[in-house]
């Protein structure tokens, strides 16, 4: 088979091999289940080093399971979760959170993926008023599907607002990594420190096989989340292959270099395609998405050679694309599909 990059998703790429070696290292011989193990002490140890003593790390299979676990710790069925219009809860997760919550999701239309205080304070009004749902969570994606930062003051600003009116603050972090590095940030920094109470937090984008994990910040917010995991069908049981990836990602600052190295390919590719005829780069680039807008046919021609996402379909004669660079994206790589883009707008 011949191996082929695709700028489609960064779920696409393959594993870092820092990472396949560490799950290769604890592939020795037998090791107590469902995280009673060497490998996920010592993950839950790194996740200590770098979030805290206070911080508590559960680890999970997917990043639907740890935004759906992450948030039912927190809300009951008479809640409501306040989200943009665009987050991966309200649009890519099937309903899970509505299905497994119960509760309402009041999704935000912004132009940005960014949620502001301004855009959350008229669901407040609600707080209070039995006959409608009490808004309970303020969940935030760091970088946004559009691939936008929240700048720390406006992460800050939030959390002040959800805690001045007893809620809370939840990030879906899948690119976590990628924002932390795009601002030169810790990711206690990017989290803990701007008040942020639950992190789901992203390695499978990252250079892992698979596998998420499921940060609290706050004290007391996890006392009973062993349970909700495993209610929740995410308690692994050969837990250590997921803990040691994330002790490889960890150590030595690999986090930052997988999200780094995307981030500037993405940079990279923006440049070049910009300069094809035609070719309009419609998002500034803040993390490893690409965003572009380039005619109907030569979105056809150009999917012959690369496989990527059609982001919003209208106008039809001229949609918008996605195309995202992942941690083992190469300036050939960048070379050849802009070559293959050059082509296709011919």
């Amino acid at each position: 088979m011949t191996p082929t990059r695709s700028f489609a998703s960064d779920n696409n790429s393959g594993v870092h091999p820092l990472v396949l070696r560490a799950i290769q290292d604890a592939n020795h011989g037998h090791a107590v289940g469902y995280g009673d193990d060497p490998w996920t002490r010592q993950a839950e140890q790194a996740f200590a080093g770098v979030f805290g003593p206070e911080a508590r790390v559960f680890f999970v299979f997917l990043g639907t399971a740890a935004n759906v676990l992450s948030l039912n710790a927190l809300a009951r069925s008479y809640h409501s979760v306040i989200c943009a219009r665009s987050a991966h809860i309200n649009v890519d997760e099937c309903g899970a959170p509505e299905r497994h919550l119960g509760c309402k999701l009041h999704a935000v239309p912004t132009p940005d993926g960014k949620l502001r205080p301004a855009d959350v304070l008229p669901v407040l009004h609600d707080l209070g008023n039995e006959h409608h749902n009490q808004p309970r969570v303020i969940s935030i994606t760091q970088s946004t599907e559009f691939g936008t930062i929240y700048r720390p003051e406006e992460i800050k600003a939030l959390a002040e607002l959800a805690h001045s009116r007893g809620l809370y603050l939840h990030m879906d972090g899948a690119r976590i990594a990628n924002a932390s590095a795009a601002l030169g940030q810790t990711l206690a920094g990017a989290t803990r420190d701007l008040g942020v109470d639950v992190l789901s937090f992203g390695g499978t984008k990252n250079g892992m096989m698979y596998g998420e994990a499921v940060v609290f910040l706050r004290p007391g917010l996890a006392d009973d989340f062993r349970f909700l995991r495993k209610q929740g069908m995410q308690l692994a049981s050969k837990m250590r292959y997921i803990s040691a990836q994330f002790s490889a990602l960890l150590a030595d600052g690999l986090w930052r270099e997988n999200a780094s190295a995307a981030n500037a390919m993405a940079r990279l590719l923006a440049s070049k395609a910009a300069t094809i005829p035609g070719v309009e780069i419609t998002r500034t680039v803040e993390t490893n998405a690409v965003f572009a807008r380039i005619p109907a046919a030569a979105v056809e021609k150009l999917k012959r050679e690369y496989f990527f996402y059609v982001w919003n379909p209208e106008p039809a004669e001229a949609p918008e694309v996605r195309w995202m660079c992942s941690f083992d994206t190469t300036e050939a790589d960048v070379r050849g599909f802009v070559e293959a883009l050059g082509r296709a707008m011919e």
